[in-house]
């Protein structure tokens, strides 16, 4: 019944545009995406970009749920996103969530010149507010050549604060289902002609539709830009998060279909998620300065120094976790841009990124939410450098060529302090490896590119998987690497109003880290040999009717993204299980996304989306597979202009539209059957936003 309601108040909405008339305050019709995206290292034509890249503006974040970056990161073909309970975020890009218990696997995240992925590989995705991002710049496929380990993509946030267009304060209030407030004020002034900040605080909380799943975010963020000298500029940022998130863990599919909104209850010997008071708190402060200096017509420096301190504490079923993580690291590099003759721009780059971290690790017994009996001790120093070189040219504005070049070093120095008997230290050294990059692309007929490339990944373990939750060092892992081909087009039609992209992809993966369980729930890893990952991604942008305010609906977009997996394990056995060609774990092979932007009269405006997520194993077995969903989203806003304030909005919102029963993050290979994390049912949520 909710599907037919839908539907058909979307043809309603249809009819009435080519009928109704009325003026009303102009809507700028806008560009489908930004014609320049910033990647390897300067501003760059999207049209002949040599990359699969995409950017989702402030904007396109705020048209969706503001809570969580997931609605905007989904909308984009290739990634994929998912909560397992409100703060608990898994992120890949081009892959699975095989690796990825909480946060992030194999892709690399930058918030500006910073690298946000710690000196352990772990990236808490989960500490940054969405209403502080300016931008997301996603670059897709492996390139461990400049950017050091990955080998799914570089993710690029760019913060509010640094490339400011006008003062202004915005205060943000919402409520919604399951007990969710947001507050959320933001702050910018362009102080000087050379000197402009911003600052960003959030608070969130949330009940949870399911039993011990609340959430409790605090986010202080600010960011500052100096331009000392006309050729020369400085840039800060710090931010500060205070997150804390209950986890109620796995159900079994009979618990999932019974009561989707409890908890992981007890079972054998061990306690349930409630019992044990299972969550997460983390106490982060992530800070960094970089200098930019253009020391001629020809060359440029760029230095930026950054690091993190984080207090992290995780009561778990079997043990109550503590964890000091200390991070600190460095990027820099040399840009030099030269033109032969009149029309063959070229420019290369030579540079540096190293970071190191300490990471104190203590386990105790879990009395019922409280440290008891001392379990384990370790700690745990990382090193991970890169030394990089590029080199692009551009023919006569039409074929670009580029090349990469890097050398790649990673290990671990550990020592085992508690239990006694087990005493030891050691050296884990993934040793030197030698990255590239290959890529070219052609413009013909000014709207159409063809791009090729060869590019290495490479991934070696995270802190956490080396010494996951069953509190071990685990010396026998290896770094994933591989070696992907790529193919793809672009076309833009009618003055940008149409843009279709679409990739092809070839990456083979050798030594892939896939996720284990042990009975009492604690994980390990181990090395799953060759994973082969084929795929297809096709995004399209369609500006359907240009801004006209004498319709009804003034102005409609629609962006689709589509992508297909084809990933299979190579020869892959377990004990006396053959596991080989199956499908890799937790890779629905087709996922949809669309997104429908509609403006009305009275300054009202419209977002629908839906995702359709097909299927997808939930064990190396390939024995149970999640079943497949739609999830819809809607939300309307409603915008005025009057004093005091230069925006009065007031916006709702409705998630689950089609009231699905689905679960948007799993627990893979889980013991004892307990895979679903059940997503919540539908639900609303509604506020007002003020600009003063």
């Amino acid at each position: 019944m909710i599907r037919i309601v839908a539907l058909g108040l979307f043809i309603c909405f249809w009819n009435l545009s080519v009928s109704y008339g009325q003026v009303t305050d102009s809507i700028p019709s806008g560009e489908l995406q930004p014609v320049e995206i910033t990647a390897y290292f300067s501003r760059q034509p999207v049209l002949g970009l040599t990359v699969a890249g995409q950017t989702v503006s402030a904007r396109e974040i705020e048209k969706q749920q503001t809570t969580t970056l997931l609605p905007a990161l989904n909308s984009i073909s290739g990634v994929r996103m998912e909560e397992r309970s409100p703060g608990s975020y898994r992120l890949a890009i081009r892959g699975s969530m095989i690796r990825s218990p909480f946060g992030v696997r194999n892709v690399k995240v930058y918030m500006d010149e910073f690298s946000f992925t710690d000196a352990g590989g772990n990236t808490y995705l989960n500490l940054i507010d969405p209403s502080s991002i300016a931008s997301i710049q996603v670059l897709k496929g492996p390139d461990g050549s400049l950017w050091g380990a990955n080998s799914g993509g570089v993710i690029h946030l760019q913060p509010k604060g640094f490339n400011m267009l006008q003062n202004g304060n915005e205060l943000t209030l919402s409520g919604g289902s399951y007990g969710l407030f947001r507050q959320q004020l933001s702050v910018q002034r362009q102080i000087t002609e050379r000197y402009s900040f911003s600052f960003d605080q959030s608070m969130t909380r949330s009940d949870g539709y399911r039993e011990n799943s609340a959430l409790n975010k605090k986010t202080f963020q600010t960011a500052h830009k100096w331009r000392y000298y006309k050729n020369n500029e400085l840039r800060f940022l710090a931010l500060y998060t205070d997150l804390a998130y209950q986890t109620p863990g796995g159900l079994t599919k009979s618990q999932f279909d019974k009561n989707p909104r409890m908890a992981r209850p007890a079972a054998g010997p061990n306690p349930s998620a409630t019992e044990q008071q299972a969550g997460i708190y983390n106490n982060t402060f992530f800070g960094g300065i970089a200098h930019e200096a253009k020391l001629s017509n020809h060359l440029t420096h760029t230095l930026s120094v950054f690091g993190s301190y984080t207090d992290f504490e995780n009561p778990f079923i079997t043990n109550y976790e503590y964890r000091i993580e200390k991070n600190i690291g460095m990027r820099t590099y040399l840009s030099y841009s030269d033109t032969l003759r009149a029309q063959i721009p070229w420019q290369m780059q030579l540079g540096y990124e190293g970071q190191t971290g300490r990471n104190r690790i203590d386990n105790y017994d879990n009395n019922s939410g409280v440290a008891g009996d001392v379990q384990a001790k370790d700690e745990l120093d990382n090193t991970q450098q890169s030394f990089f070189y590029r080199g692009m040219m551009l023919l006569y504005d039409r074929w670009r060529m580029e090349a990469s070049v890097g050398i790649n070093k990673a290990k671990i120095d550990y020592q085992t302090y508690f239990p006694e008997s087990a005493q030891s230290e050691g050296l884990i050294d993934f040793g030197t490896v030698l990255m590239f990059r290959f890529a070219t692309s052609y413009t013909f007929l000014n709207n159409f590119a063809l791009r090729t490339s060869v590019s290495k990944g490479y991934s070696p373990p995270t802190i956490a998987e080396v010494r996951s939750s069953d509190n071990r060092v685990n010396t026998d892992l290896e770094a994933e690497t591989g070696i992907n081909y790529e193919l793809g087009f672009r076309m833009e039609f009618l003055n940008r109003s149409y843009i279709a992209d679409v990739s092809f992809y070839h990456y083979v993966m050798d030594n892939g880290i896939v996720r284990r369980l042990r009975e009492n729930g604690a994980e390990y890893y181990v090395n799953a040999g060759e994973m082969n990952q084929n795929g297809i991604e096709i995004t399209i942008h369609a500006l359907l009717l240009p801004y006209n305010s004498n319709r009804f609906v003034q102005r409609l977009s629609i962006q689709s993204a589509a992508s297909y997996h084809h990933y299979r394990f190579g020869n892959y056995h377990v004990n006396d299980n053959d596991y080989s060609n199956n499908k890799i774990t937790a890779v629905p092979d087709w996922i949809l996304n669309t997104i429908i932007s509609l403006n009305l009269p009275q300054q009202i405006e419209f977002t629908i989306s839906h995702n359709y997520t097909s299927s997808l194993p939930l064990n190396d077995s390939n024995t149970v597979f999640a079943d497949a969903f739609h999830l819809v989203q809607l939300k309307g806003s409603w915008e005025r202009t009057f004093a005091p304030f230069e925006l009065f909005q007031l916006f709702i919102g409705v998630d689950n539209l089609l009231n699905e029963k689905y679960s948007l993050g799993n627990d893979i290979n889980a013991f004892g059957d307990r895979f679903y994390n059940p997503a919540p049912e539908i639900n609303i949520y509604a506020g007002i936003k003020l600009g003063f």
